[in-house]
């Protein structure tokens, strides 16, 4: 199960092998901020808190806009963070501004 947060609602819902949290947030209803589904805006940036092994590696996009601090803290872009692997995961929105 994943388990996502956004600015003002939480849902677990099902995880599904490939689709990225903010597609899974998207579908789900969940107010997940985001501007451009490609990595460049940095929007949909989130902490992942448990699970983050169960999601596929960082990606190009997610080294230019966050970098080595922010990704070893567990920040990940959510339209960039795909599931890999089924098990427990848990993320919420955090935005720079």
């Amino acid at each position: 199960m994943i388990t996502l947060s956004g600015r003002t609602h939480t849902k677990t819902v099902e995880g599904t092998i490939g689709s990225s949290l903010l597609n899974l947030a998207q579908q789900s209803g969940i107010d997940w901020l985001y501007n451009c589904s490609r990595g460049t805006c940095a929007k949909c940036r989130c902490i992942v808190t448990e699970g983050a092994s169960l999601l596929a590696e960082s990606t190009d996009e997610e080294w230019d806009r966050l970098g080595p601090e922010e990704l070893e803290a567990g920040y990940r872009l959510g339209c960039q963070a795909i599931v890999a692997k089924p098990g427990d995961i848990v993320a919420k929105n955090k935005p720079y501004f």
